[in-house]
């Protein structure tokens, strides 16, 4: 299991980054089209997971994900745009 302070998802899955924990599993949704796109859907924290930053985490880890694979990323997720409003250093993924 990792360690939530060093804040690395145990899983990419089923286009989900995902963190488990105690048996509860926090989870970024997202897909990737074949066009250099990547679209963040939805964030999911059950409530005793909640209040850690495992949702920033996951946010992260993503926008981390586009730039490592040369995506552009489409932001539905509310979540995921409040933290790149937040880290400006991953504003440059914002496709236009």
């Amino acid at each position: 299991m990792t360690d939530p302070s060093r804040g690395t998802p145990q899983n990419v899955s089923r286009n989900r980054f995902e963190f488990d924990e105690d048996g509860e599993t926090a989870y970024l949704e997202f897909d990737v089209d074949g066009h250099g796109w990547m679209t963040l859907w939805h964030t999911e924290v059950p409530p005793p997971l909640r209040g850690r930053g495992i949702a920033g985490t996951l946010a992260q880890t993503a926008f981390e994900y586009a730039r490592e694979n040369n995506l552009k990323v489409d932001v539905i997720c509310p979540l995921a745009q409040a933290y790149v409003e937040k880290h400006p250093e991953f504003e440059g993924l914002i496709g236009k």
